[in-house]
């Protein structure tokens, strides 16, 4: 069974029943000590890509948003049994040919990490794809604000949604994680590890 780390602010460790270990968007909080299979970078503001926390295999696959869309077109990528679809992610402070979300599916689990967004476009057709978790930015200054990050777990229709990116300059913050109101939420807090 997959496990997610939850580092704190935007990062993530997710760790595959095979032992493939993938970081999403390092920067943040502890649990940088597994060497990474596959990398991804959502864009290049300086709290998503310190890469250099991160001891990558020599077979590391790494997958910024460069790579993400190039082409001008959101990529898909096969890992081995793991797939990394890349999504718009954008909003006045996030500039979608720059910027991306990840739909990573994990043993049969699909998981989105929105990055640095607000509402877009491409959410409309998410609740087709059966997420299971979707982790929405709530700080409401960079992204979107709770009330949005409502709507929009409500319009994705994730199993389970995980408020994240809270605060600038925070890893966490418990009042504004509370006041994420949907049906489906989960409060994670960082170094919190749980098996999809």
């Amino acid at each position: 069974m997959a496990k997610l780390l939850y580092q704190g602010h935007g990062s993530f460790r997710v760790t595959a029943a095979d032992g493939t270990v993938i970081y999403i968007d390092p920067y943040a909080g502890e649990g940088y000590d597994k060497p990474c299979d596959i990398l991804l970078v959502s864009h290049q503001h300086a709290d998503h890509n310190q890469i250099g926390l991160v001891t990558q295999k020599p077979n590391c696959t790494v997958i910024t948003n460069v790579e993400a869309l190039a082409d001008g077109k959101h990529q898909q990528f096969q890992i081995g049994a793991i797939t990394v679809e890349a999504v718009e992610a954008c909003n006045t402070n996030h500039d979608p040919a720059q910027c991306v979300g990840f739909i990573l599916t994990v043993d049969g689990v699909k998981l989105y990490f929105a990055a640095d967004t607000s509402k877009t476009k491409a959410m409309e057709s998410f609740a087709d794809k059966k997420l299971d978790y979707a982790f929405l930015p709530v700080d409401g200054f960079y992204n979107m604000n709770l009330e949005d990050a409502s709507e929009c777990a409500q319009l994705i229709g994730a199993r389970v949604n995980v408020p994240v990116h809270m605060k600038p300059g925070e890893l966490f913050d418990r009042s504004r994680a509370e006041a994420f109101t949907d049906p489906g939420r989960r409060i994670v807090e960082p170094g919190e590890e749980f098996n999809l």
